[in-house]
């Protein structure tokens, strides 16, 4: 639990969106975190999902983190903005 975190970046790896990538937009116990990624999930209706159906892929979006410290709103296309940014990052590698 203590690699996911708030705009932690996390993989599912059970359920219908097995193996997409979302972004952490909250915690909300030791079990449930709100997860979005801007396109299928948008931040006005993240999924809850168990942290159990989750795998952290190590990695965070600092802007998304300052913004969330902030207490100010994500916006989808920041979301998916950051998501592309770590897909290409992950391709290049």
């Amino acid at each position: 639990m203590d690699d996911i975190y708030p705009s932690a970046f996390v993989t599912s790896i059970a359920g219908r969106d097995k193996g997409k990538i979302f972004v952490v937009l909250s915690v909300e116990d030791e079990n449930y975190v709100a997860i979005s990624d801007g396109r299928m999930r948008k931040t006005d209706h993240p999924k809850r999902k168990k942290v159990k159906h989750l795998k952290a892929l190590g990695r965070n979006s600092d802007f998304i983190a300052q913004k969330l410290s902030n207490d100010c709103k994500v916006t989808n296309l920041e979301l998916r903005t950051a998501i592309t940014e770590l897909t290409t990052q992950q391709k290049d590698v």
